[in-house]
């Protein structure tokens, strides 16, 4: 995911539910596929904080984060 202006990488640890690892691990082999030696070559954190990036992009977390009734 290319970053858009004004964007920063921020670290954080996130809860998720172990089933949607699991949803994740599946779908990320499923589209890569496996090697010449049969094994998977993706990285699932990388995966997990692109999804979760482009989540809260397109949910507005900018406008979620206003509301100071969310704190």
């Amino acid at each position: 995911m290319t970053k858009a202006k004004g964007m920063i990488t921020v670290h954080v640890n996130v809860e998720i539910a172990a089933v949607s690892l699991q949803t994740i691990v599946e779908n990320v082999k499923h589209i890569a596929g496996r090697d010449e030696k049969g094994l998977y070559r993706v990285d699932t954190a990388d995966k997990v904080s692109e999804l979760i990036s482009r989540f809260l992009q397109e949910n507005d977390f900018e406008g979620y984060v206003k509301h100071i009734e969310n704190y």
